[in-house]
């Protein structure tokens, strides 16, 4: 018998010592345990990638038959279909040829939700099923499946991986289980996908057919497609609200230190600060249900829940490029400049009234403005973005910076000098998500659970603001790097963080637009140099007494010293 390293690892068993392409190891650690260097070992995830690259008939694409009917689509991000073949591996299913695979099955299932929706009277017809008297009819449709249209899916960008940190950056507290974990997903393919008849269909009848997949399409196919995974550029059935977006700052790297823009950071903000805004409303249980209610999620031990809200997001004209610190040549980071770009919300259930997609409607509405006002998405989004406000700093790459582009003007807030409307935003935030349906529906709700770090109410957060002139008129992004004023610094605190510790601290400059009305008295918005500079504090810190103090100083630094005025 030959040593199972000789097996390929899709072959192997997954357990320790074996397969185990699921775990980010610790290189570092493992090297010195091994006496070699760290550059010469790999995660087992790219190796069992390669392996399966290697074996595929990469000349061979698969063909479907003649008398199936095909169309392609491509897909705006990543897809990942989980075989569901090996234990605690997420990855795809493997068809014809060694090629990635989407499973007919799965594809039935997808066309066979949305044919419910928009053509129910054909569902009998094309999917088969019990009729009203229970007798049992066969669909006549075959669904074949899809496969990658050429072999670009076959690269470096295999690996990906999810890292929740929810408990973390909300609560302060980070959870045992949230940990990196791998998974293999296909990134930007077009896939084939076909269709037979048992019965010769007419033309009007297959523009229904591929018009019901579309639909099923636009709801996202495979795993993880609330998070943007397996979306389509396209959503005209399930678009709950679209946002014109630009942004740009620090990219995601992957495990191979290859960047790459993740879309699944939109709905991590947006998740992220659902529970902060009702963890500062209800008791940590009623946050957890609706929050799971809205964005879906899994606990440990529980079954998935599929929330009403995903999202898709497309920039085509997306940048991806390397930033180099001068002083530091070996610290560099992927950054990325995303251009015009549109993030949909999108239904993920077809169950709701009119009066319910309303709500949700508005309730997105006010969130993601309440995300654009204090902060941004992605890495470091507590922090403006240095290479904008201040470019002389360059030992590392910090912050980001996000704004609306001209389809979503209406959504910025227009503030005078005193910022009144930005209070009165803040006030409306929280007030009308008491008010929201959902909540009043989970019965036996009770008072915020004490000890949430980032809790949305008054006695737990402070916002300040002040009006800044230009880029240049910035104050605060100063005191994260020197003292704020002789002897006293909040640098590297409770408040700021530190390495392996998220700070209490959001730094924003929200830029300034104006209402005004054009010759035929229409509405339009006017940019101008101003910003509203914009600090979030949770000020009750755990820390010792030297920790409680600072924050103490720098709160009357703040209102003695500076124009900045407290909003909430």
């Amino acid at each position: 018998m030959p040593d199972h390293d000789y097996v390929p690892l899709m072959f192997q068993a997954q357990i320790q010592g074996r397969s185990q392409i699921q775990k980010l190891e610790d290189l570092k650690k493992k090297a010195e345990e091994l006496g070699v260097r760290k550059e010469t070992l790999t995660q087992q995830a790219y190796d069992w990638a390669q392996e399966w690259q290697d074996a595929c008939d990469h000349g061979n694409i698969p063909e479907f038959e003649s008398h199936i009917q095909t169309r392609e689509y491509q897909f705006i991000w990543r897809i990942v279909t989980n075989s569901g073949q090996d234990a605690g591996v997420i990855r795809p299913v493997i068809g014809e040829r060694g090629w990635a695979y989407f499973p007919g099955s799965s594809m039935k299932g997808a066309f066979l939700r949305a044919c419910k929706k928009d053509y129910p009277d054909q569902v009998l017809l094309f999917c088969g099923g019990k009729d009203q008297d229970g007798e049992l009819h066969p669909g006549i449709l075959r669904f074949h499946g899809g496969y990658p249209k050429d072999a670009d899916w076959l690269n470096d960008s295999l690996v990906d991986v999810v890292h929740p940190q929810e408990d973390w950056q909300v609560k302060g507290s980070r959870a045992s289980h949230e940990t990196a974990k791998i998974l293999v997903s296909l990134y930007q393919p077009t896939l084939v996908f076909g269709i037979s008849s048992a019965k010769t269909l007419a033309d009007a009848q297959w523009n229904i057919v591929w018009q019901i997949w579309q639909t099923a399409l636009e709801q996202g196919i495979g795993s993880r497609v609330s998070a943007g995974y397996g979306q389509i550029a396209t959503h005209t059935s399930n678009k709950l609200v679209t946002f014109g977006l630009s942004g740009e700052g620090q990219a995601s790297k992957l495990i191979n230190g290859k960047g790459e823009f993740r879309p699944n950071l939109f709905k991590a903000a947006l998740r992220g600060h659902t529970r902060r805004l009702f963890h500062g409303i209800t008791d940590e249980d009623t946050t957890e249900k609706l929050t799971k209610l809205l964005w879906g999620g899994i606990g440990r031990g529980e079954e998935a829940t599929v929330g009403l809200l995903g999202i898709a997001f497309s920039a085509p004209n997306l940048e991806l490029e390397q930033w180099r610190s001068p002083v530091n040549r070996n610290n560099v980071a992927p950054t990325y400049e995303t251009g015009d770009a549109i993030l949909d919300v999108l239904l993920m259930k077809f169950d709701l009234t009119s009066e319910q997609c309303n709500e949700l409607k508005q309730f997105i509405i006010r969130l993601m403005k309440f995300a654009m006002l204090l902060g941004g998405f992605g890495k470091s989004w507590r922090r403006v973005d240095h290479r904008i406000f201040l470019p002389d700093y360059d030992r590392q790459m910090i912050g980001c910076h996000w704004e609306f582009t001209k389809r979503s003007y209406p959504l910025y807030i227009p503030f005078g000098e005193d910022l009144a409307s930005i209070r009165k935003f803040l006030d409306a935030f929280h007030n009308k998500a008491r008010e929201f349906s959902w909540l009043q529906e989970i019965a036996n709700r009770s008072n915020p659970t004490p000890g949430v770090r980032e809790a949305w109410r008054k006695d737990n957060v402070q916002v300040w603001g002040r009006i800044a002139e230009d880029e240049e008129d910035r104050l605060a992004i100063n005191w994260l790097h020197q003292p704020y004023k002789q002897n006293s610094s909040i640098k590297q605190s409770e408040l700021t963080g530190r390495m392996s510790q998220i700070g209490r601290l959001w730094h924003r400059m929200y830029p300034r637009f104006y209402k005004t009305k054009n010759k035929d008295g229409k509405d339009i918005w006017k940019a101008t140099d101003q910003y509203a500079e914009l600090l979030t504090l949770f000020p009750n810190v755990t820390g010792n007494d030297q920790e409680k103090q600072k924050v103490k100083d720098f709160l009357r630094f703040l209102d003695q010293e500076t124009d900045f005025q407290q909003l909430w």
